[in-house]
Parts: C-alpha cells; sequence; structure tokens
C-alpha cells in the first residue's frame, strides 16, 4: 500500500498578471470636453507560503500539479480601478524547503507555524489615462499595460523537525528505541529497511519536560551516492539539533561502522559534523559487563585520539537496561550551551545548498517527478486576455 509520508512534491506555480489601465474619453450630454476618465488595472494575484503545524506531511499536494493566482481586472471608464487578483496561499508543514525545479536553486524555507514567505510576486495594474493627464495634454490617448505574471516550477521538501535524530545501518535497533522511548509504533522487523518513512515520537523526560526524537531509516555504505534509501531520506537530519549514533554491540569493529556512518554524513552535507553527537551502543543485554567495560574504553580511546568528545552509552531497548541514562546525556546535550533547543527555528541554523545538477535527474526519478509538466505558452491561444480556461487545467 502507498505509504501516506509524502516529502517530495513537483509544481508549476504562476502569479496573476496585472489588468491593464483603460483609455476612455469621457462622454456625456452638456460636457462635450469630458476628458480623460480610464481607471487603473487591479494587480495580480500573488503565491504565497504559509507555514502550518496541522500538517505534517506534504500529501495534501501531491496532486496539485498547477498553483494559479487570479489575474488582475482591467480598468473602466469613469475612472473604475480594475479588482485585484486573489492570493493564492500554499500552506505547509513547518520544515519545508523550496528548489528551483529547472536549475536546482534554493528558492526559500518555511520553518514555522504563520511565517508567510511571498513565493511569485503578482504583477502590478497599469494606470489609466487618467493618470496621465496634464496642462498640456488633456486628453491622452494612452495607458499602461499590466505587468506581466511570474512563473516557475517548483520542489518542495520537507525535512522534518525534531531535536534528535536517529543514524544508524539497518536494523541497528532505532525503531525499537524510539517505540521503547515514546508512544511512536514505528513497524519493527528483522530484516534491513524496514523502517521505510521517518517517524516522530515525543520522549518524555522529568518535570514534564519532553523532546522529540525522529526515526530515519537505515543509512549504508554509499548512501550519498543514492544507494539503499539513505539519499531520500538524509535531508531529514539537517534540521536536527543532535545526532544519535546507533552501532549494534555484536558488530565486529564499533569505531569503524561509526566512521562509515560520519563518512556518509560528510559526503551528502559537509555542516552536518558541526551537530553535537551522541553515540549509543545497542543491544548491549547480548554482551556481558565485563566486555562492555572492555569496549566502553577502547571506542573512549579512539574516539579521544580523532579528537572528538563524544559521549558513549551501552543500551538495550528490549531489556530496557540505561535507557535512563541515554536520555540524561541527550537533555544534557540539548541544552549545553553551544547548542541551544532555539537554535533550530531560526534560519541561520541551517545553509541550505543548491541541487547536485548530476544528481538531480535521478533524484525525480527516485521520487515519481520525472513526468513532464504541461506549460501553457500565452502565444498559442486565440485570446490572450481570456484566461479562464487556464483556471480548469
Amino acid at each position: 500500500m502507498e505509504s501516506n509520508f509524502v516529502d517530495y512534491v513537483k509544481i508549476y506555480c504562476r502569479s496573476g498578471k496585472g489588468g491593464r489601465g483603460s483609455m476612455h474619453l469621457r462622454h456625456v450630454k452638456y460636457n462635450p470636453n469630458g476628458g480623460p476618465d480610464g481607471g487603473d488595472g487591479g494587480k495580480g494575484g500573488s503565491i504565497i507560503l504559509r507555514g502550518n503545524h496541522n500538517y505534517w506531511t506534504l500529501l495534501h499536494l501531491k496532486f496539485e500539479r498547477h498553483i494559479f493566482a487570479e489575474h488582475g481586472g482591467n480598468g473602466g471608464k469613469d475612472k473604475c480601478h480594475g479588482t485585484d487578483g486573489k492570493d493564492v496561499y500554499i500552506d505547509v508543514p513547518c520544515g519545508t524547503v523550496v528548489y528551483n525545479a529547472e536549475t536546482g536553486k534554493y528558492v526559500c524555507d518555511v520553518t514555522y507555524d504563520g511565517q508567510e514567505v511571498l513565493l511569485l510576486k503578482g504583477g502590478r495594474g497599469g494606470l489609466g489615462n487618467f493618470q496621465f493627464r496634464s496642462a498640456t495634454n488633456q486628453a491622452p490617448r494612452y495607458a499602461q499595460p499590466g505587468e506581466p505574471m511570474q512563473e516557475m516550477t517548483i520542489i518542495l521538501e520537507l525535512k522534518l523537525l525534531a531535536d534528535v535524530g536517529l543514524v544508524g545501518f539497518p536494523n541497528a535497533g532505532k525503531s525499537t528505541l524510539v517505540s521503547a522511548l515514546s508512544n511512536a509504533r514505528p513497524k519493527i522487523a528483522n530484516y534491513p529497511f524496514t523502517t521505510m518513512e521517518p517517524s516522530l515520537g515525543i520522549v518524555g523526560y522529568r518535570d514534564n519536560q519532553s523532546f522529540v526524537m525522529a526515526d530515519i531509516p537505515g543509512i549504508i555504505e554509499g548512501a550519498s551516492e543514492g544507494r539503499g534509501l539513505g539519499l531520500r531520506f538524509l535531508r531529514h537530519i539537517e534540521r536536527n539539533s543532535l545526532l544519535l549514533f546507533m552501532v549494534p554491540g555484536d558488530t565486529e569493529n564499533i569505531f569503524k561502522e561509526y566512521n562509515i556512518l560520519l563518512s556518509e554524513l560528510r559526503k551528502f552535507n559537509p555542516e552536518l559534523l558541526d551537530k553535537h553527537r551522541v553515540l549509543a551502543v545497542t543491544k548491549c543485554d547480548l554482551l556481558d559487563e565485563e566486555l562492555i567495560g572492555m569496549l566502553r574504553s577502547e571506542l573512549q580511546q579512539q574516539l579521544d585520539a580523532g579528537g572528538e568528545q563524544v559521549p558513549v552509552v551501552f543500551i538495550s531497548a528490549v531489556a530496557q537496561q540505561h535507557l535512563d541514562e541515554l536520555k540524561d546525556v541527550l537533555w544534557r546535550e540539548l541544552n549545553a550551551e553551544s547548542n541551544k533547543l532555539a537554535a533550530i527555528t531560526t534560519s541561520e541554523s541551517i545553509v541550505h545548498r543548491d541541487k547536485d545538477m548530476t544528481l538531480f535527474a535521478a533524484e525525480l526519478a527516485d521520487e515519481g517527478e520525472d513526468e513532464d509538466i504541461e506549460y501553457v505558452d500565452l502565444e498559442d491561444l486565440e485570446d490572450p486576455e481570456d484566461l479562464e480556461d487556464l483556471e480548469d487545467l
């Protein structure tokens, strides 16, 4: 069954053009020299993005292939002003990023509820000939046309807003940890890539405090180049304030797997390495205390040799071992002076990169957005001023 979690859509947007001004001369009985009375045209509608915390995916926009704003009305006689085109608001979940689908350039992002971002500005209406009257030109026989519309094919990409993001290979125990710490119930099974979509869980802490944890599908070596599911979901890690690396305790070389995960993040976005990190060694119920002590000492030496100040916690989500210790470490790191939670909602907390055009076509195909969007050329219309038929597309 197709998932309702949609974090990637492609839409053709077009703002409204401004209405043309009227070129009209007043003709009334007993006033043969009525003069100009052409009104101004109305402005075209704009396309505006608006953050809405009631949405958590882009599912409501999946089948919105075209979004058009209204055109401004033309000016009329008796200095009648043309009607303004209605603005179109596109409600998106917080954490949505917009890219130009043709160039891959970053356009804008929406990070908090109620935030409004002007995507495409509607054209201004043209001035009527009444505005051009003067002592030396008392009957101007010209008026301004309206400004043209703007159009753009955009990609809306959702990057989940969460405090803690889980990073690990498939079957590292990420979904099990989320289900043990929160009321979230992700699918758990003993095969790779059980988690096919990100999920969020609210983890309760002391004194009625809490933080949000994001379960990201497993990463494999080469994920930054498109292998597995990593390329599709690595973007969700960009918005997390803290990264929790998870490596199973029965792995042959824990530090090597940790470095592979770190390398994939570096290749995808080097700025991810600036985030605070915690290393959790999972499935420690399979290890005895003596072996845990040896692994802890060895890991700490390897991390110190690399100059990394990364806390290490041995946990078992199934056996409920050391989960309180893990929550204490996560809370301490989240509230560290250098890693304030409030920073995740500021525009400076994440630097958006343009799309890599070498992988752009493959990314569109992977998201099911490789089909072409049909564009309407005004020159192909018999009457360019009559655009009502376009609204039915």
